[in-house]
């Protein structure tokens, strides 16, 4: 079959790697019918993943088919549609059973990272019972796409930043998890939403699409001030940082009021300070972490009553031959490219 894969110096090569197959019981195998490229592809691209290995096949964000189970797999059958999770977990362990599955002694971020992952023709998926959700029929494969990541991560954020009925919560960066952060936290309750971003199209995007109230570009604005403004001097009640750039986590900080909640689901590819003399007083909440996505059933059901809708972030699609050029137009963000969908290797 045909695969990505990541060379130990960060490059990148389509090639043939053979066909997956059971190796644990608990396993399934998957044909990939439609996966994505996600900004955690660059970053071990890039060697900022510590746990990732080399010479493997990138991509953790996808949908198919299963064509054939282990023998302790029971929730799903060859021939069933599902969307995977892009955390793989037991769920038997300590943190597995408190919710934690990011922290899954026997899993965590796996594929695409260290065991490989979903840019090709067929993908193993460990502890399929726990990692896959069927796709219902009416429910198609480019709604389901982003259920297992980016839509999770959103929805993490949500959560983390304890939203209730009426908060006014800014979300930094309107990039597709930023955007689905803000499609959650209006679940969640919030009656207002501020979008920042440095892409003026990805905030007109927020407000065509009704996710976003208000929008600002940090270099046009004082983002601090113009929050305020919005906020009778106090803040943002929540923050969602979402962009993971080397100034947005003094944003997400300075945005939010004092005893509000800072979510940090962004992943940085430099270590960020906290200038505690200057956070001294403001006595804030930080929470962080890589997505525990344990609400796919939940998500999935939304997307099927039309809750919740992410197939407006894709921009573009090829097949699997002309990964490559993807990477590239995604990477450096050209042509207005949010989502870069894959579908599968044309022979």
């Amino acid at each position: 079959m045909k695969a990505l894969v990541c060379h130990g110096d960060g490059s990148i090569e389509l090639t043939d790697r053979p066909i997956p197959v059971i190796r644990e019981d608990k396993d399934a195998i998957i044909e990939v019918t439609l996966s994505t490229i996600c900004m955690s592809d660059l970053h071990i691209m890039h060697q900022t993943v510590p746990r990732a290995k080399p010479e493997t096949v990138l991509g953790h964000e996808f949908v198919g088919r299963v064509m054939e189970v282990g023998n302790g797999v029971t929730k799903v059958k060859p021939g069933d549609r599902v969307a995977v999770n892009c955390i793989t977990f037991c769920g038997e362990c300590y943190f597995c059973r408190e919710g934690f599955i990011n922290n899954c002694e026997k899993g965590g971020w796996e594929l695409g990272c260290r065991i490989d992952g979903c840019q090709a023709e067929y993908v193993r998926v460990p502890f399929a019972d726990m990692g896959l959700t069927k796709i219902p029929d009416s429910v198609k494969d480019e709604e389901a796409l982003f259920l297992g990541d980016i839509l999770s991560s959103g929805y993490f954020g949500a959560d983390l930043a304890e939203i209730t009925p009426g908060d006014t919560v800014a979300v930094i960066g309107a990039g597709p998890v930023g955007l689905c952060a803000m499609m959650c936290a209006k679940l969640f309750g919030a009656s207002r939403i501020i979008a920042v971003d440095i892409d003026d199209s990805r905030l007109e995007l927020a407000l065509r699409q009704q996710l976003a109230d208000v929008v600002f570009n940090p270099s046009e604005c004082d983002i601090e001030e113009e929050i305020k403004k919005q906020t009778a001097g106090r803040g943002a009640d929540g923050v969602i940082e979402a962009a993971g750039g080397r100034d947005t986590f003094s944003l997400a900080w300075k945005a939010a009021r004092p005893n509000g909640v800072v979510a940090l689901v962004a992943m940085y590819e430099e270590n960020q300070q906290f200038p505690l003399p200057q956070m001294y007083g403001k006595n804030l909440i930080f929470k962080t972490g890589g997505v525990d996505a344990v609400h796919c059933e939940r998500l999935m059901r939304l997307i099927e009553a039309g809750k919740i809708h992410t197939d407006f972030l894709i921009t573009h699609r090829s097949p699997l031959n002309e990964i490559e050029e993807g990477y590239r137009i995604f990477g450096n963000k050209e042509d207005g490219c949010l989502k870069w969908a894959v579908t599968p290797y044309q022979w």
